[in-house]
């Protein structure tokens, strides 16, 4: 085996990605305070083609030196909007049809893997606070709590790691049923 060279990945301009079909997924981040990880969530959505990001409450902003650290230039490529008020987005974004799931652990939560997509609706997964996790107020609004499984003892995962692993498998449903 062999490793491919930058020219045999196939990566796409600034332009390119910015004309390229998205993934009908948006990701909501809220009051997450690490800059590396708000940076991780850049570089996933971009790796998947990601709609858009909102960065809410106490969420910092692009540009943003520590943020690039880790973003590596998708704060270029991938759309991003800042809002202050979580609750009022989630209610806009519902009223334009979109089901928020927000990731967390909760009684009513299901399983990430057992999450159902259905064609030709958009998904916005909610992020929440590195501690706290997502504000109850949006736990209430959301259409689905989801909750990634886990065996060990800490349940707790990061949450640019979160993120990672919900986009893979929501990429993973919705690239399915393109299909």
């Amino acid at each position: 085996m062999a490793k491919k060279t930058t020219d045999e990945m196939n990566r796409k301009s600034v332009t390119e990605f910015k004309e390229a079909a998205k993934t009908p997924l948006i990701l909501i981040l809220n009051d997450i305070r690490s800059l590396h990880n708000i940076g991780s969530f850049f570089r996933t959505a971009d790796a998947f083609l990601i709609e858009k990001i909102y960065l809410c409450g106490i969420t910092a902003t692009p540009p943003n030196k520590e943020i690039n650290k880790t973003a590596l230039g998708a704060t270029e490529t991938v759309a991003w909007e800042y809002r202050d008020d979580i609750v009022a987005l989630v209610h806009e974004l519902k009223q334009a049809g979109i089901q928020i799931l927000s990731v967390e652990q909760t009684h009513q939560a299901i399983w990430l893997h057992e999450v159902e997509a259905v064609k030709n609706v958009r998904y916005a997964l909610v992020f929440g606070h590195e501690v706290f996790g997502v504000h109850p107020d949006v736990i209430a609004l959301s259409d689905q709590c989801i909750e990634i499984p886990q065996l060990g003892t800490k349940h707790s995962l990061n949450v640019a790691v979160s993120g990672g692993i919900a986009v893979w498998e929501f990429y993973k449903k919705l690239a399915a049923l393109q299909n």
